[in-house]
């Protein structure tokens, strides 16, 4: 499965959180997620991640155009509601692709632990 990963910054702490909960399922897939979020992936847990610009620089919009061509298969989006995002077109455009391509998107841990606990009960 390809999972695309995105924290906006007081969410970044929540998704290693989450991640680290959850490394042997995240393991065994394919991780794609922008910049700072994919970085800290890759340093605090160890795992692989193809990562793209920083959501604000294009990389919503670089994991938006992965949805369009049918490469992910699950996005999992810790997004802060709380605090405006100076890229919001850009982050409503990915969530509108999710809808339009028929991509599952988490937008907080509870619906992400939802998905996980699917893929750990049909792998």
């Amino acid at each position: 499965m390809k999972i695309a990963l995105i924290a906006h910054d007081r969410k970044k702490d929540d998704m290693l959180r989450f991640i680290e909960e959850n490394i042997d399922i995240f393991i065994k897939h394919k991780l794609y997620a922008t910049g700072t979020t994919g970085k800290l992936i890759n340093e605090k847990l160890g795992l692989n991640v193809t990562r793209f610009l920083s959501g604000p620089l294009g990389g919503d919009q670089q994991i938006g155009a992965k949805i369009a061509e049918g490469e992910i298969d699950l996005v999992i989006f810790l997004r802060d509601p709380l605090t405006a995002q100076p890229h919001e077109p850009d982050v409503s455009a990915l969530l509108r692709l999710c809808d339009v391509h028929n991509t599952p998107l988490a937008t907080n841990t509870n619906s992400a632990d939802i998905f996980i606990h699917y893929i750990k009960k049909n792998s």
